[in-house]
């Protein structure tokens, strides 16, 4: 059974910086994708960022030059490099890995952006 993990929330100041790590127990085959989505209060789960098997990065508009993701192959974990954070990054952070034999979900991190 695999299970994802999240890890690295809390409250920072705006304009300050954030980073989110995410890794997996158990055995992952055929890695496709892995990405974070949030979810701020009241809203539905957007998608934020996403690093694929080629190694390509995608990004939301809203995120573009703010935010980086990154992997570790050989520990199959996946980090978001959060900078110049704004209040209205303020959500719950979920990671998700897409693999050949199904799409998994950690239970959230919550990143709070306030002074």
């Amino acid at each position: 059974q695999v299970e994802i993990m999240e890890s690295g929330g809390g409250l920072v100041q705006p304009g300050g910086s954030m980073r989110l790590s995410c890794g997996a127990s158990g055995r992952i085959v055929g890695l496709k994708a892995m990405a974070w989505y949030r979810q701020a209060p009241g809203k539905e789960r957007e998608f934020v960022a996403g690093i694929y098997r080629s190694g390509d990065t995608k990004y939301a508009d809203s995120v573009k030059g703010r935010f980086a993701i990154s992997r570790n192959n050989a520990k199959n974990e996946v980090y978001l490099q959060m900078s110049s954070l704004k209040p209205e990054d303020t959500a719950v952070y979920y990671c998700n890995y897409v693999t050949s034999w199904g799409n998994y979900w950690g239970q959230g991190t919550q990143v709070i952006v306030s002074s």
